[in-house]
């Protein structure tokens, strides 16, 4: 089972301010922005959106490309588990 969705990735790709992350809060991926994000949280962040690619945004992105990067990002949380 997927930790991280489709839904999920759209959120954060969507999201204006590049500090907006990713993050893994008691088994679900949540989608927080910068001001959301406290001590607590940050070992939990998976990724934030400056770190994702800028041709990543937009209308121009694929189902393939959101699945993909779900599947990188998923593996980013499973990651951090360990």
């Amino acid at each position: 089972m997927a930790l991280v969705d489709r839904e999920c990735v759209r959120q954060l790709l969507e999201a204006e301010d590049p500090d907006t992350a990713l993050v893994f809060v008691r088994g679900e991926c949540l989608v927080l922005m910068s001001g959301q994000i406290d001590d607590d949280h940050r070992p939990l962040v998976v990724a934030r959106r400056r770190d994702l690619p800028e041709s990543l945004s937009g209308d121009t992105v694929t189902g393939e490309q959101l699945d993909a990067l779900a599947n990188c990002l998923d593996n980013a949380a499973r990651d951090l588990g360990e």
